[in-house]
C-alpha cells in the first residue's frame, strides 16, 4: 500500500474523487432524463400534435425511459469492473498468474495481461448486451437478430479485432521496450496508419463480414440520389442497399470508406419507409457534413487528441505512482507496457468526462450545418418530414430533458431542430441554438 502523503496515495485519491465525480453525475443526469421524459409522457408536443400520435409519444417516452435505467445499471457495473481491475489489484493478481504460468517470457505476458482483460470485460458485458438486444429491443419491437446472428456477429467481431489489433498492440509494447523516450511519437505514427487502413479496408472487407450490400436499385430514388450528387458535386464508389432488417427495425444512412473510396449506405428499413424526396433530403444532409469538411476534422481532431494522451502516456508510464496508485505492483524484470496501456486507457475517461458536454456542443453545431446544406441543396420542408418519420420510427423521446441533452447529445432536440429548419424554409437563417 502507498506510504501517507506519498505521491501514489494522492493519486489514488485524485482517481477515487474524479470516479465518484464522473459516477455521480451520470446517475443524476439519468435521472432527470427518466423523470423528465415520464413527466411528459401523456401529451404529444404541440410542434408535433398533427404528425405523431400519442401511442407513438408514449411508446418513445417508454423506450427512452427503459434505455435509461439500462445505462444506469451500465454505469454502475462498469465503475465496479473499474475499481475491481485497478484499486483492488485485479490487473496485478492476473498479472502474477501469468508471471508463474509462464515465467521467463515478460514482454508476451504482457500481451496476454491485455488479452486477458479484455476478455473479462467482454464477458462481463456479454449478459448486458444480450438483455439490451433480446430484451429490451425484442419489447419495443426493433430485435429481428436471432440469438444464431447474435453469436455469430460476436464471434466474427472477436475474430477481426484479434486479427488487426494484436499486430498493432504487439507493434505498440515492441516500440514502448525498444524505441527509447520518444517511443510514443512512433506508436502515434503506427496508430495513425493503422485508423487510415481500416477506414480504407472496413467498406469492401470488413462491412460485408456482418451484412449483405446490394447495389441501390434504378428507380426515382436512384435517379433524384445521382442528380443530387451531381448538382453538389460529390463522387462515390457507388450507393449500396445494407441488410438492416436483419438485426434492427432502425433505419438510417451513411457514408463509408476514405477519400475517393467512398460509398453511401442506405440500409433497407429506411428505404422502406421514407419516399424519394424525403431519402434526397437525408442526404443531402449526410452530403452536408462532406460539404463542411466535418469527417476531416473529427478525424484531425482524434489524431491530434491521440498524440497527446500518448505524450500523457509516455510521461506517465516512467513514474512509479502511476502503477501504485492504480493498484498495480509490477516486479523486478516485467515489462510494463501493458500496465501502462491498460491503467492508462481505463482511467482516463474518468479525467475526460468533464469534456463530454463540449464535444456534444460542436456535434450540435455540426448537424445544424448539415442541416442548413441539405435545405440549400434538397428541401427543408422534405428533411423535416423525413426527420419526424425517423424520431416516430426509431421511437426518440421529442422531450429529453434540457440538461441531460446538452451534455450527451450529439444531434440537437426534436423540436429545436425542426424549428430551425422552419426558420430555412421561410429564408431565414438565425443563428444555430443549441
Amino acid at each position: 500500500m502507498p506510504s501517507p502523503a506519498s505521491p501514489a496515495l494522492v493519486f489514488t485519491l485524485v482517481f477515487v474523487v474524479a470516479l465518484l465525480a464522473s459516477v455521480a453525475t451520470r446517475l443524476y443526469l439519468a435521472t432527470r432524463q427518466a423523470r423528465h421524459v415520464a413527466r411528459h409522457r401523456d401529451a404529444v408536443p404541440a410542434q408535433f400534435a398533427e404528425r405523431i400520435p400519442l401511442s407513438a409519444h408514449q411508446r418513445a417516452a417508454d423506450y427512452t425511459v427503459a434505455r435509461v435505467r439500462l445505462g444506469l445499471v451500465e454505469t454502475l457495473i462498469g465503475a465496479a469492473v473499474l475499481v475491481g481491475f485497478t484499486l483492488l489489484g485485479g490487473i496485478a493478481a492476473i498479472a502474477d498468474v501469468l508471471r508463474e504460468a509462464l515465467p521467463g517470457t515478460p514482454f508476451w505476458n504482457q500481451v496476454l495481461l491485455i488479452g486477458a482483460v479484455a476478455a473479462i470485460g467482454g464477458a462481463i458485458d456479454l449478459p448486458l448486451s444480450w438483455y439490451r438486444q433480446f430484451v429490451l429491443e425484442k419489447r419495443f419491437g426493433f430485435n429481428r437478430m436471432t440469438p444464431g446472428l447474435f453469436l455469430a456477429d460476436l464471434a466474427k467481431g472477436t475474430a477481426v479485432a484479434i486479427v488487426l489489433g494484436t499486430p498493432l498492440l504487439v507493434a505498440v509494447l515492441w516500440l514502448m521496450e525498444r524505441a527509447g523516450q520518444t517511443w510514443w511519437l512512433w506508436a502515434w505514427a503506427l496508430w495513425v496508419a493503422f485508423n487510415l487502413s481500416v477506414l480504407v479496408l472496413y467498406p469492401t472487407v470488413i462491412a460485408p463480414m456482418f451484412n449483405r450490400f446490394v447495389p441501390l436499385e434504378a428507380g426515382p430514388v436512384r435517379e433524384r440520389v445521382e442528380r443530387l450528387l451531381a448538382r453538389c458535386g460529390f463522387a462515390s464508389k457507388g450507393l449500396f442497399v445494407m441488410d438492416g432488417s436483419r438485426r434492427s427495425a432502425h433505419g438510417n444512412a451513411y457514408f463509408t470508406g476514405f477519400g475517393r473510396g467512398k460509398r453511401i449506405v442506405f440500409f433497407d428499413t429506411l428505404l422502406s419507409r421514407l419516399d424519394a424526396d424525403e431519402i434526397e433530403a437525408v442526404l443531402a444532409h449526410e452530403l452536408g457534413h462532406f460539404r463542411h469538411r466535418h469527417i476531416l476534422k473529427r478525424i484531425a481532431a482524434t489524431f491530434a487528441i491521440s498524440l497527446g494522451g500518448l505524450w500523457l502516456l509516455g510521461w506517465l508510464s516512467n513514474q512509479p505512482w502511476f502503477y501504485q496508485g492504480l493498484g498495480a505492483t509490477p516486479q523486478a524484470g516485467d515489462a510494463l507496457g501493458g500496465y501502462a496501456l491498460l491503467l492508462f486507457f481505463m482511467a482516463m475517461p474518468v479525467f475526460t468526462f468533464v469534456l463530454q458536454p463540449l464535444t456534444s456542443w460542436l456535434s450540435r453545431r455540426h448537424e445544424f450545418e448539415a442541416d442548413a446544406f441539405a435545405a440549400s441543396q434538397s428541401s427543408a420542408e422534405d428533411l423535416s418530414r423525413a426527420l419526424v418519420k425517423l424520431y416516430e420510427d426509431n421511437a426518440a423521446t421529442l422531450t429529453p430533458d434540457p440538461v441531460h441533452s446538452a451534455f450527451y447529445d450529439s444531434h440537437p432536440p426534436a423540436a429545436i431542430r425542426l424549428a430551425r429548419l422552419a426558420t430555412l424554409r421561410a429564408g431565414t437563417h438565425a443563428a444555430p441554438a443549441t
